[in-house]
């Protein structure tokens, strides 16, 4: 661990997946997604290993002034990571679907709104 600092460490454990402060970074999920505009409803989709972890950032136009999850995945755990990052990760042993939504609130320069973005997952 020669050349890392404490704060280094500390990082790369707050956005681990594992317990291990030397495990490697949830990567950025592999997933698509229909988004539209302030006000309306989203769709996207993740595709994940079991026992995996990946974050996913909510792409809004505009700003995003708030967010919660707004339906639990029943397969996985979801996480909030802050206002526009979450951290999905499937249940190990398991491969199938999952679904979860999440509720953001924002504006961009011609619309303001509360959307709903509906995500289903596929752990293969």
């Amino acid at each position: 661990m020669k050349g890392l600092s404490l704060a280094t460490i500390l990082v790369v454990g707050a956005i681990c997946s594992a317990p291990s402060p030397f495990a490697a970074a949830a990567s950025e999920c592999s997933m698509s997604v229909t988004l539209a505009n302030w006000g309306e409803k989203s769709i996207g989709s993740i595709a994940i290993a079991p026992k995996e972890s990946c974050q996913f950032p909510i792409r809004m136009p505009g700003t995003i002034s708030s967010s919660e999850i707004s339906q639990k995945p029943s397969r996985g755990k979801l996480k909030k990571v802050d206002t526009s990052t979450y951290r999905y990760t499937s249940k190990a042993r398991y491969k199938g679907t999952d679904a979860f939504a999440i509720t953001a609130v924002g504006k961009d320069e011609k619309t303001s709104g509360t959307s709903v973005i509906s995500f289903e997952v596929t752990i293969k």
